[in-house]
């Protein structure tokens, strides 16, 4: 199991390296920076006073079959160590990760944006769930990164 969590935690200070490159300034058309405290585009409001992330309705596929999911999160405090959004999609009984994003805790409601290449087979447009965690790795007993789970969020989604 402790094998697993290295493994994982080795993977997702990987992404983390990469996806705030693919997102950085907008390029994408999405925001890069806060979006403004209340409900988030999906209708929920996330708390104020907590760590807590949602997850848009919709995801995308592109004819490469790049996915891509979205969504908000708010946390409060990284000192400990850095923070993650993951991303975990869920199609009939396929499964695979889809990014991770490092977040920027400062209190405020920031988007997050995942994507990865998926084929293999590929998915589909159509209905799915996302799974979608904000993580903190701190050092744990050994030194090694302890992944800490601040918020999930389990939510049917609409690939287009």
């Amino acid at each position: 199991m402790r094998v697993r969590l290295v493994i994982a935690a080795g993977v997702l200070l990987a992404s983390a390296a990469v996806a705030p490159l693919a997102h950085a300034g907008g390029a994408d058309g999405l925001s890069a920076g806060p979006a403004p405290d209340g409900p988030t585009p999906n209708g929920r409001t996330l708390d104020s006073g907590a760590d807590d992330l949602s997850v848009y309705g919709y995801g995308t596929v592109g004819d490469d079959s790049t996915v891509t999911l979205s969504g908000m999160y708010r946390c409060l405090d990284d000192s400990a160590g850095p923070v993650f959004v993951s991303s975990t999609l869920v199609q009939g009984n396929r499964s695979a990760g889809i990014g991770g994003t490092q977040a920027v805790c400062d209190g405020h409601l920031h988007e997050w944006v995942n994507t990865s290449v998926v084929k293999d087979p590929a998915y589909q447009p159509g209905a799915a769930r996302v799974r979608a965690t904000l993580m903190q790795l701190t050092a744990g007993a050994t030194g090694l990164p302890t992944p800490g789970f601040l918020a999930a969020e389990d939510a049917a989604v609409e690939l287009r």
